[in-house]
This record gives C-alpha cells, sequence and structure tokens, in this order.
C-alpha cells in the first residue's frame, strides 16, 4: 500500500500524530486547573470575556503543552495526509479523560473506559483505512488548489458561519450552550489544517533551496494561521471555563475532525480513487470513534463501576428468570418468612422469662 519514501513519511506522520495527541490532551487539563485557580481568586473569567489567565503560569504551561502538540501535528501534516493525521486526536480525548479523573476530580466510570477503548479501536480502523491524498509538493501546486470553486465556496461559507456564532449567536447563547463556542474552534480549525499543510510544504521548498519567502501565497498561509489559531484559543477557553472538561475535548474532537475531514475532501481529493472497503473501513472507524466518544460523556454522571457489573448482572438474571415468581414460590417466601418471625418471637419470650427468673 506504501511504497519508498512514501512508506518512512507515513510512520514518520503517524508517531508525530501520536505525540501530538499526548501533548494536547495534557495541555486541557494544565489549562483547565489554571482557570479553576484563577476562578477561585474572583478574576474575571474567561467564560465571561476576562484574559486574567494570561498572569497564571498553568494557563501558559498548558499553552505550551498545546503549542507543542501543535508543532508536532504540523509536521505531521507535512508527511501524512490530514486524513490520517486528524482522526489520531482521538488519543488525546484518551488521555484528558483519564488525566481529568486524577487531577481534576471528574469521574470516569466504566461507560467512559468503554468510550475511550472503542475511540481507540475507531481511531485504527481509520488509520488502516487512511485514503490517499493527490500529491502536492509545491506552492504553486497548492495554490490552484485553494483557487478551486468548490473550495472557494466551502471557505466563504464557514467564514459566514463563524462569524454570525462569533457576533450573533455566541452573545445570546455561549454561556449556555456547550455547541455554541465549540462550533467555532471546529470550523475555523478546518481551515487552520489547510494552511498548515501548506506551510508544510513551503517549509519543505524552503529547505530544497527555493524562493519560498518571496511567494506570496507563503506570507497568507501564515497570517490565516495565525489569525485562525488566535480565535480557536480564545474560543476553546471559553468552552473549557464554562463547561466540563470531559464534554467538552470529545465533543471539540467529533466536530473538528468532521470539519477537517470535508475540508480534506474538497481541497484534496482523498476520496474518489478510494476503495469501497476502504470508504465504508473510514467511515465505520469514524461511527465508532463518535459512539465512544457518547458513551464518554453522555454518561459520566452515572456511578457506575466494574465492581457494581456483577450486582448488575445478578439482579438482571434475577429479572429474566424469576421477573414473574409463580404463587408457589411467593407463598414460600412469606412462609419462611413468617416462620423466622415466630422463632424471633419465641427466642424473645424465653429470654424475658430467664431474664425474669433471674431477677428474681
Amino acid at each position: 500500500m506504501i511504497e519508498g519514501s512514501g512508506r518512512y513519511d507515513f510512520y514518520i506522520g503517524l508517531v508525530l500524530a501520536m505525540s501530538s495527541s499526548l501533548f494536547i490532551g495534557g495541555s486541557f487539563i494544565l489549562k483547565k486547573k489554571g482557570l479553576l485557580r484563577l476562578a477561585r481568586k474572583g478574576s474575571m473569567r474567561a467564560g465571561q470575556g476576562g484574559h486574567a489567565y494570561l498572569k497564571e503560569w498553568l494557563w501558559w504551561a498548558g499553552l505550551l503543552s498545546m503549542g507543542t502538540g501543535e508543532v508536532a501535528n504540523f509536521a505531521a501534516y507535512a508527511f501524512a495526509p490530514a486524513t490520517l493525521v486528524t482522526p489520531l486526536g482521538a488519543l488525546s480525548v484518551l488521555v484528558s479523560a483519564i488525566l481529568s479523573s486524577y487531577f481534576l476530580n471528574e469521574k470516569l466510570n466504566l461507560h467512559g473506559k468503554v468510550g475511550c477503548l472503542l475511540s481507540v479501536l475507531g481511531t485504527t480502523v481509520m488509520v488502516i483505512h487512511a485514503p490517499q491524498e493527490e500529491a502536492v509538493e509545491t506552492l504553486n501546486e497548492i495554490s490552484h488548489k485553494l483557487g478551486d470553486p468548490g473550495f472557494v465556496v466551502f471557505a466563504t461559507f464557514v467564514v459566514i458561519v463563524s462569524l454570525i456564532m462569533i457576533f450573533v449567536v455566541g452573545p445570546r447563547h455561549g454561556q449556555t450552550n456547550i455547541l455554541v463556542y465549540i462550533t467555532i474552534c471546529s470550523v475555523i480549525g478546518a481551515l487552520s489544517v489547510s494552511c498548515v499543510k501548506g506551510l508544510g510544504i513551503a517549509i519543505k521548498e524552503l529547505f530544497a533551496g527555493k524562493p519560498v519567502l518571496t511567494h506570496p501565497l507563503s506570507w497568507i498561509l501564515l497570517l490565516s494561521l495565525i489569525v485562525c489559531v488566535s480565535t480557536q484559543i480564545n474560543y476553546l477557553n471559553r468552552a473549557l471555563d464554562i463547561f466540563n472538561t470531559s464534554l467538552v475535548t470529545p465533543i471539540y474532537y467529533v466536530f473538528f475532525t468532521t470539519s477537517v475531514l470535508t475540508c480534506s475532501a474538497i481541497l484534496f481529493k482523498e476520496w474518489q480513487h478510494m476503495a469501497v472497503d476502504d470508504v465504508i473501513g473510514t467511515l465505520s472507524g469514524f461511527l465508532t470513534i463518535i459512539v465512544g466518544i457518547f458513551l464518554l460523556h453522555a454518561f459520566k454522571d452515572v456511578n457506575f463501576t466494574l465492581a457494581n457489573l456483577p450486582v448488575s448482572l445478578r439482579k438482571d438474571d434475577r429479572g429474566i428468570n424469576g421477573s414473574l415468581p409463580n404463587t408457589y414460590e411467593r407463598f414460600n417466601d412469606e412462609e419462611s418468612g413468617s416462620r423466622v418471625g415466630d422463632l424471633q418471637s419465641t427466642e424473645g419470650m424465653a429470654s424475658r422469662r430467664n431474664g425474669n427468673l433471674g431477677a428474681s
């Protein structure tokens, strides 16, 4: 499936994407702890538009961790297709869920653990069936693709939706609806990935000795990336400050991955030459991840652990085998209960008699 230097590029991109997920997953915890410390001090919260987190070292540690992860992610996009790199973000969901249960005292019950496992399995399936993108080696080629009518329509739609969410929907429903800020981060993230892919090609050409710095597209991509990432960080901070981390992380993953897969399919035409089994495998893997993400956060408030499982199974077995006990069984239960009660009353009377005799 992968030959020559493409095989090494594949594995390099795979390792970089996995390390990126570890750093990014940990960054959510550090940033959340920093925001919680600010809330205890009484500072204006990020969800209310405050920027006091810029003075909190834990938040900066989280930002550094996220920056490291994004650099690794940036490099991964330069070596591997976006449809391979992006689904590996599910590992950041796993890392964030596990660390939040230890450091933020957020529950991770049996449903959450099964959800994490499904997320990893779904990611593995997607990696195996990942589509191959069209070869884009130069800035001129990426410029041609960015000017494609399909991508222009998509980018325009993303910008319009983002502006509506930021200036109309956000002020009204951002404090109560978790999807508002996450949607802003996710749709803009699709454009940031496109910028990252283009800059990765530009860096490759720069190392090859080509005059990349004089190409206008390089600076346009860099400026666009700065704007997109800054917007993502701002609204992701707001979502993390208002809502539970174990909710924000998985929902953000699903929305962000969907946006990136859509953008990559339009920009790089990754799905045109896929076999039917690869299409089914990729979609099945992604749906498996979504189910895992759902289990991870939908039942997070249910106090259900592995220790409760045998008790639940016994109750289920009793319900299946004896949900409608017959009259004979009920009669025996009642008769046994009455016999025990008679025996207890008899023993009580005997003890009272003995006590009276002893007193005499």
